[in-house]
């Protein structure tokens, strides 16, 4: 049986009476079938400042225009209620580019993931400060850039990154273990099309080594942390986490045996959010419509 082809509407604006009734009355009133509908208001209490979060499927075949024309004749009411907003086409697959340097384990799962379709994209390329994974990239098929970093070339090296990310057209780029800092101009100029994964429990544990760290603090849970990249190391909004227990007799290799599973699963989820647009920022948070 086909898949079926939907639009997927997501926003935040403030919090009013009214807005599901004036948002879910615009796609009847073009006959539109919602078939999934996902809504969190924030009371504004705290750090908060009182928002409504919102995310809609359509049918595409239900409405009697494409996305372009959804576009402009959903505008003057989003705003009216001064919504930030975007709306995306399930037929279109994402555009995916893979980072990753010496660390296989994310990139395994995330290529055998795409392979089986389980993740619907279409991955540009992968790129590496290192070359150990060119054949295994291009058996798959995926083209494959070796793009060195040092101390001496690191602003060449970026800027060498975001051509590439530029020429595939990329929408999304994954840090699958990808062991370098990037620069504040490239996380920048991406803003919520970064994600990253971390292999602490986030706030806990940031920068380099974390095991060690914890190993050291004598920690009982450790856990992994996928979030959007920021200019701030390690302090981008979070999509996902995952924790497992451990105990006094487990060494620092035991922890990053374990860690490894969570980090694949972590990274798995939250890329998904992302893609189906389930992932709304506000205020460096997040609310996720799993």
């Amino acid at each position: 049986m086909p898949v079926r082809r939907f639009y997927t509407l997501s926003g935040s604006c403030p919090d009013q009476v009214g807005i599901i009734a004036r948002v879910s009355g615009f796609i009847a009133q073009h006959r539109g079938w919602i078939l999934e509908s996902s809504y969190h208001a924030d009371d504004g209490n705290g750090d908060r400042d009182g928002r409504y979060f919102m995310r809609m499927e359509v049918r595409a075949d239900s409405l009697p225009f494409h996305l372009a024309e959804f576009r402009e004749r959903f505008r003057p009411l989003a705003d009216e209620l001064s919504m930030t907003w975007k709306i995306s086409d399930s037929a279109v697959k994402r555009r995916v580019v893979i980072m990753v340097s010496k660390q296989e384990h994310c990139l395994y799962d995330l290529l055998s993931r795409w392979q089986s379709k389980e993740l619907d994209i279409e991955i540009c390329c992968v790129i590496s400060n290192h070359d150990s994974f060119k054949a295994l990239v291009e058996w798959h098929g995926i083209p494959f850039h070796h793009v060195p970093v040092n101390p001496d070339n690191k602003p060449a090296a970026y800027a060498e990154i975001r051509r590439i990310y530029d020429e595939v057209k990329g929408d999304t780029m994954v840090l699958a273990r990808y062991m370098q800092i990037l620069p504040p101009d490239l996380c920048d100029r991406y803003p919520g099309q970064m994600i990253n994964i971390h292999h602490s429990f986030l706030p806990s544990f940031v920068g380099a080594r974390p095991y060690h760290q914890a190993y050291q603090r004598g920690v009982k849970l450790i856990g992994a942390t996928c979030h959007y990249v920021t200019s701030e190391l390690d302090q981008g909004p979070i999509i996902e986490q995952d924790v497992i227990r451990i105990d006094h007799s487990d060494s620092v290799e035991d922890m990053v045996r374990y860690g490894k599973d969570i980090e694949k699963a972590v990274l798995a989820r939250g890329l998904r959010y992302h893609l189906e647009d389930r992932v709304l920022v506000h205020a460096n948070k997040t609310v996720i419509f799993r």
